[in-house]
């Protein structure tokens, strides 16, 4: 079975009885786990127990996807990465097959045949799909564009907790006739794609990581009051993180894009309610919307926002853009959703929002 489309998907139905048991399924795997194997999860105690039981119910929330959506590998990459991160750290990592298999067998007897079959299934496809990887092969986000070579510089001034360096770095290249957007895209986002790597790889800090991401959050604004103001569009753009998604600098970066483009930009950030966005689009009335979905399971959140919009607005609905990690590499996803677009990059989401608005 191919680990980019899965055919078969749950009917509501059954998608309503997978997620009642959710719990149940984490609980009990968690617990054949200790039976089987306690000598080598002793060494982690009481912590272990509950760590071993949130990543099961991590497994199960990237499956919702693949239940519901039919793509399967967000899934496989997503194992693919625990896998990586646990033998970083010195954590056995040979159990994430069998976990998958338990939690097959505990579908098998939980749900009704057919939903069961389902979801055995997956499970099962998702297994091979992450086996037939070699496990030394690492996960990174598809760049759609070159890095330069500044990135590098870039990255150690980040680590470094070095501001100062990092804004020069990012003034040397708009100096050289380069525009901000141009440098986010080819020296600060490759540069913030190493560093989460490299946390991954358990050779960085969490506290470094998120002090390079906020080093990059107070050198992009200064860039954009340097650049050259645009002649205005008379278009309007509502940007947002859906509902849990609490990675906002690339969406800052489509902000940016926006913005110099003569747009008239409301950006909303991280992690906005579903309800209070909807409201603020009703109450704003932009020409284009774009919602970033980070992670597979926040794609169910941008198909309800859609939805919401197009039952609150009919005709009236703005057009609506997707992108983000979790939908950069599906492009059928934007039809899945209900958008109208997605766009890989800041740049192609301006080009692409120029025509569907013109």
């Amino acid at each position: 079975m191919s680990a980019d489309a899965l055919t078969l998907v749950l009917q509501p139905d059954g998608l309503r009885q997978f997620v009642a048991l959710q719990d149940a399924a984490a609980q009990s795997v968690t617990e054949r786990f200790y039976a089987t194997h306690g000598p080598a999860y002793a060494r982690f105690g009481d912590a272990g127990r509950h760590s071993c039981t949130e990543d099961l119910l991590f497994h199960l929330e990237f499956l919702r996807p693949v239940l519901e959506f039919g793509l399967l590998q967000p899934m496989v990459d997503y194992l693919r990465w625990l896998n990586s991160v646990l033998l970083a750290r010195n954590i056995p990592a040979d159990h994430l097959a069998q976990s998958l298999d338990w939690l097959g067998e505990f579908f098998a007897t939980a749900m009704a045949p057919e939903a069961s079959n389902t979801v055995v299934l997956a499970l099962r496809a998702a297994r091979d799909g992450f086996l037939q990887v070699p496990q030394d092969e690492p996960v990174s986000p598809q760049l759609a564009q070159t890095t330069w070579a500044q990135a590098q510089a870039f990255e150690d001034a980040l680590l470094r907790g070095d501001q100062a360096q990092a804004l020069a770095l990012l003034n040397q290249a708009m100096d050289a006739g380069h525009t901000l957007v141009e440098a986010e895209m080819h020296m600060i986002q490759p540069a913030l794609y190493r560093i989460g790597e490299k946390w991954q790889a358990n050779q960085i800090t969490v506290a470094q990581e998120h002090l390079a991401t906020a080093i990059v959050q107070m050198v992009m604004p200064m860039g954009l009051m340097r650049s050259k103001p645009p002649t205005p569009l008379d278009k309007r753009v509502l940007l947002a993180c859906v509902e849990g998604n609490q990675h906002a600098v690339g969406l800052a970066m489509v902000s940016d894009a926006f913005a110099l483009a003569g747009w008239q930009v409301q950006y909303l950030g991280a992690n906005v309610p579903t309800a209070a966005l909807v409201a603020q689009i009703q109450a704003s009335q932009p020409d284009l919307v774009g919602l970033s979905v980070s992670f597979p399971q926040q794609l169910r959140v941008a198909k309800l926002v859609i939805a919401q919009l197009q039952a609150c607005m009919g005709t009236t609905r703005p057009a609506v853009m997707v992108g983000g990690l979790a939908v950069n590499r599906f492009n059928q996803l934007t039809q899945v959703l209900g958008a109208d677009a997605s766009g890989v990059n800041a740049t192609e989401a301006v080009a692409k929002a120029q025509h569907m608005v013109s």
